[in-house]
């Protein structure tokens, strides 16, 4: 397991690397032809491994049930991230894989709600939703990516 925690946290820092020089401006603009910007994927990504991992396993988020409801799958920016929020939600990117990594050494994860993601793959376990999320923060690095071609 110790892998994908280190997979997870490299994977982050890597797209906060791709960011690092946008302004602010940037980061919340929305194309023409997307749904969202560069912050909200940021801020999802945060949001999508607190819901697999904790939420899933009857454990409190570590964030508030607001930041979900504004990132979560569905939503779109309803607002300009500050500058403040988005260093804070920088933060949190790279923090919550080593406390993920620190519950599960643990053992803290005990229970485990079934869901079967968008994408039609059945998590049953931490074990799943860790190796899913690794897939989920691809895809949004790919996004990601995308998007710089176009602000």
């Amino acid at each position: 397991m110790q892998k994908r925690f280190d997979t997870l946290l490299k994977s982050r820092q890597l797209t906060l690397k791709v960011i690092n020089n946008l302004t602010n401006e940037q980061l919340n603009k929305i194309p023409t032809g997307f749904k969202n910007n560069i912050a909200w994927n940021i801020a999802h990504l945060v949001v999508t491994q607190q819901l697999l991992c904790y939420k899933l396993s009857g454990l409190d988020c570590l964030i508030s049930e607001e930041f979900i409801e504004k990132f979560q799958k569905g939503s779109t920016p309803s607002y300009t991230l500050s500058e403040t929020e988005f260093e804070t939600i920088k933060k949190q990117l790279l923090q919550f894989p080593v406390v993920l990594d620190e519950d599960y050494a643990n053992g803290i994860f005990k229970n485990y709600t079934e869901y079967t993601t968008s994408v039609n793959v059945t998590l049953t376990s931490i074990e799943d939703a860790i190796d899913f999320n690794l897939f989920h923060e691809g895809i949004h690095l790919g996004v990601i990516l995308q998007l710089l071609k176009f602000i």
